[in-house]
């Protein structure tokens, strides 16, 4: 771990003593409120990766013992058999282990002994760039107080390319080859810090990826389609992954952090005990050495370091045997993570915390803007929201047919509808006010009469399917001359498809104009953006607004019924499949 560290019994009361001269006690860990596994591709334990034993039915009994299945490829799904054999699975995808430590590190706070020990722990991180696309990421928009929210993307990481991570992570011919992401969620942070929003992301999505550089061997790999989301991770670094995002989303990324295998097994062991609910005994084996060896009574069990792990990646054995069951497992442990850490019961140790603070650290890579006082600083921050007003939400996603069955697509109208909600910093449970449509601060600089405003207007309505709707920037452009915009124009240049209308401005001085164009064709004025990308107002029309008058109303705010939202404080008992009860 890179270091010092001491045997049981030593050193323990100087270092308490050392925290307690510096300031530090427990306080971090307050509610906010004025109230009172390896990988399962080749992981440790080798369950398989996707669909049941040969048959269609989990098979019970036999060897509890397991067997290190090959890594699963990114040309099909690995483990029990091929994306065409998989059984469908369905709901939310699966949420690694590694991410319920790194999101309880977040939101708990624990990176208050990176204050403590800056210089050290610093030393401890890795750092890489934080995107390497070529679309730069829009600023964020303010709300009427001035506060932006923050976004930071939490990326798993499969590498093979340590000793402690092959030994967990299974099978030889997987050893140093390309990592992959396959765990990405979305930490988004309300720009008044009274909500966070988690999104997680399904590895096996097929999306675009976009044209990413890797910023130390400067290989360029040019864009693809119909891509599963976790190969971004190897087409340069963590960096491609958030420009992988971005292009989907429209979501600004503020920052990332990514662990790997072996990062959570320690974090886990200093996390410590964890209450968990299941409604029947259970015991996650087949008689063909699959199963995570999970076996527990009925009931609530407090679990910590192996069999943490073997909870976190249980399948067979928890409600159909498929990641769906998996994953509300895991989203499960999490939830009573950050209650058992908030409501002061782990973790208020100096020692206990600087153990976690070194595992964190040594295991974790953060982008460029990022460091150890930062995470502290974040932490200061977060620690602000109730654990109520945390939400974890899975993209909706439908199934791939044809030559990509087995796969996932984002759900058309539903994940728009999530990612839009993110970017508009509407709460995800539902208990924030809806802001209004045109709510926003006051320009530094007052809108100029419209005649005088200069606007040229975009044709961006292509998709991946359809190509741009014709006409469609002189229609618009129309309308604003009806509108009194003497001096709207067109621009005719090759333009990139966008999936959102959008007013850009270069400068403040041009805010106000830019909110008159957006007013004037009914656009919210969270879709105005400032840009560096433009010398003037633009306006870029959508795939959002292919056809008709105004803009069209948006959606009601409401988290689509698809992204089966998880409240924080949310306790439950995972239903047993009577298959495994013992």
């Amino acid at each position: 771990m890179g270091r010092n560290s001491s045997t049981p019994g030593e050193g323990t009361r100087p270092r308490v003593r050392e925290a307690e001269q510096l300031g530090w006690d427990d306080s971090l860990y307050s509610d906010g409120e004025s109230d009172g596994e390896a990988e399962e591709s080749g992981g440790a334990g080798g369950e398989p990766d996707g669909g049941t034993p040969e048959g269609g039915k989990p098979e019970p009994g036999g060897s509890d013992g397991s067997v290190p299945a090959p890594r699963r490829s990114t040309e099909g799904d690995g483990g029990a058999g091929s994306p065409s054999t998989r059984p469908p699975k369905k709901g939310k995808r699966r949420v690694l282990r590694w991410v319920a430590s790194v999101l309880a590190l977040l939101i708990l706070g624990t990176g208050a002994t990176g204050y403590l020990y800056y210089q050290h722990l610093n030393h401890n991180i890795k750092k890489e760039k934080l995107t390497l696309g070529d679309k730069k990421m829009v600023e964020h928009k303010a709300n009427a107080a001035g506060q932006t929210p923050l976004n930071i993307l939490i990326i798993g990481s499969d590498a093979r390319d340590t000793e402690a991570n092959q030994k967990l992570g299974g099978a030889k011919e997987t050893f140093n080859g390309l990592p992959l992401a396959d765990v990405q969620m979305l930490l988004h942070v309300s720009a008044d810090r009274s909500n966070i929003s988690v999104v997680s992301m399904p590895r096996d999505t097929l999306l675009k990826i976009p044209k990413c550089t890797d910023p130390k061997t400067h290989e360029v790999y040019e864009a693809t389609t119909d891509t599963m989301t976790n190969e971004s991770l190897g087409r340069g670094g963590p960096g491609c992954t958030v420009a992988t995002w971005y292009e989907l989303t429209g979501i600004t990324i503020d920052h990332f952090m990514m662990i790997d295998f072996s990062g959570v097994v320690s974090m886990a062991d200093a996390v410590g005990g964890v209450p968990v609910c299941v409604d029947a005994n259970v015991y996650s084996h087949t008689s063909k050495g699959a199963g995570s060896g999970l076996r527990l009574k009925k009931g609530t069990t407090s679990i910590k370091g192996e069999q943490a792990l073997q909870w976190l990646r249980t399948r067979y054995g928890f409600e159909d045997n498929t990641d769906l069951g998996r994953e509300e497992a895991q989203h499960q442990y999490l939830n009573s993570m950050v209650r058992e850490l908030r409501q002061g019961t782990k973790l208020t140790d100096p020692g206990k915390l600087m153990d976690l603070a070194e595992a964190a650290t040594s295991a974790i890579t953060l982008d460029t803007g990022l460091d150890a006082k930062g995470l502290y600083d974040l932490a200061g921050e977060l620690k602000r929201v109730p654990t109520k007003r945390i939400t974890m939400t899975t993209m909706p996603n439908v199934y791939a047919t044809g030559a990509n069955a087995g796969r996932v697509l984002p759900k058309p109208g539903d994940a728009e509808q999530l990612f839009r909600m993110v970017r508009d910093d509407v709460a995800l449970d539902g208990k924030a006010s809806k802001p209004s449509p045109t709510a926003s601060p006051t320009p530094t600089d007052p809108s100029a009469p419209v005649g005088e405003i200069a606007v040229t207007v975009r044709n961006a309505t292509a998709t991946d399917t359809q190509g741009p709707a014709s006409g469609r920037a002189g229609d618009v452009r129309d309308q604003l001359k009806d509108a009194g915009f003497a001096l709207a124009g067109l621009d005719s240049s090759d333009i990139a498809p966008s999936a959102r209308t959008s007013v850009l401005y270069p400068s403040a001085e041009l805010e106000g104009d830019a909110q008159a164009v957006a007013k004037a064709l009914g656009i919210p004025v969270s879709l105005v953006k400032k840009s560096t990308d433009v010398s003037g107002i633009s306006l870029a029309v959508g795939a959002d607004w292919r056809d008709g008058g105004s803009y069209p109303a948006a959606q009601d705010d409401k988290t689509p019924d698809s992204a089966q939202a998880l409240g924080g404080d949310e306790e439950a008992c995972m239903h047993v499949n009577p298959d495994f009860t013992w």
